[in-house]
């Protein structure tokens, strides 16, 4: 089958399209991959900077939507059915794919191909986010850091589907329109006295929580923001560098710092996977549309990687599979 490889760890350089074995479907669903997720621990993967470091070469991608092929004999899941699943972080840019059971889900009949490989990673992590690790309350406003990425525009959008006021943070100037067309209710330019500006915004309610998928400078400048009883949930550090925090700001402010590492979770607690599918379908049901701003051929994956560690992407990317 044909499928992208890293060659080399050397990030987009490194990735080569061509001939690989097919992948080993003992005990696995096996799917026709129809569209893949771009996401951000596919480039850190190819540069060998993800937490975990396979050696080249390897077919990266998690993040799949396509039909079933075949299933293991006792299985909930039929020849011909439309799924997205969840890979190890491995094995998703291709045409074929396998995974276990416990990690592929039924595609909602209103989302296509590219929406539902879309609505992995982000998406059930900002669910998993805000239901479990903020305990979200309708009506509070959140602030999103890195509000023109995957991970933010998840974020808005679930916000409002949840009840939520939205302040965008966002470092790129060309994208408030495109951020208040999913529901931000106010944006903001992630510059120095940004945090002023939010307080100001969020007026006597103060801020409830803030999403953080960046990390670096702004974290000290997203926990002052926080109102008593606030909530910082740490997605990522896509900023590159991990901040630390004065632990007597947590104590005598009464804030919480949560993280929210959902794929860490799940192998704690691998259940939660349908929970928060569920309730992303709920959601889609009523509405709810993920967000694929950028598709590619398959065989452009070392573009699309590189467009979005050059910040070209707003929303998500998505490989398109023959």
């Amino acid at each position: 089958m044909r499928a992208i490889q890293v060659t080399s760890l050397t990030g987009p350089a490194g990735i080569e399209f061509g001939e690989v074995p097919e992948p080993v479907t003992t005990g696995m669903v096996s799917i026709q991959v129809r569209a893949v997720g771009v996401c951000f621990p596919d480039l850190l993967v190819s540069y060998g900077k993800y937490q975990m470091r396979p050696d080249p070469p390897f077919v990266p991608g998690s993040e799949i939507a396509g039909v079933v092929t075949a299933a293991p004999e006792v299985s909930e899941f039929a020849v011909g059915q439309r799924v997205l699943a969840t890979l190890p972080f491995l094995g998703g840019y291709a045409e074929r794919a396998a995974a276990p059971e416990q990690l592929v889900l039924p595609l909602p009949d209103e989302l296509s191909f590219a929406e539902g490989a879309s609505m992995i990673i982000n998406y059930q992590t900002m669910e998993f986010a805000y239901l479990r690790r903020a305990k979200l309350v309708a009506g509070e406003t959140v602030v999103v850091l890195g509000a023109a990425g995957g991970v933010g525009t998840a974020a808005i959008q679930l916000a409002k589907a949840h009840g939520a006021r939205v302040i965008a943070v966002v470092r790129r100037d060309s994208a408030d329109d495109f951020l208040r067309s999913l529901g931000a209710d106010e944006v903001v330019r992630l510059a120095p006295g940004w945090d002023g500006v939010v307080r100001e915004l969020a007026g006597d309610d103060g801020v409830a929580v803030v999403v953080d998928p960046v990390g670096g400078d702004a974290f000290d400048d997203a926990v002052r923001v926080l109102k008593p009883e606030g909530r910082l949930v740490v997605i990522g550090f896509a900023g590159g560098s991990i901040p630390t925090v004065k632990i007597n700001r947590v104590l005598f402010r009464n804030i919480s710092i949560v993280g929210a590492a959902w794929g860490e979770f799940l192998r704690h607690d691998l259940g939660a996977v349908r929970e928060v599918h569920d309730s992303l379908t709920r959601l889609v049901a009523a509405g709810l549309r993920p967000v694929v701003q950028a598709t590619y051929p398959l065989a452009d994956a070392a573009q699309a990687l590189l467009d979005l560690e050059e910040g070209r992407v707003l929303g998500k990317a998505v490989l398109a599979v023959d």
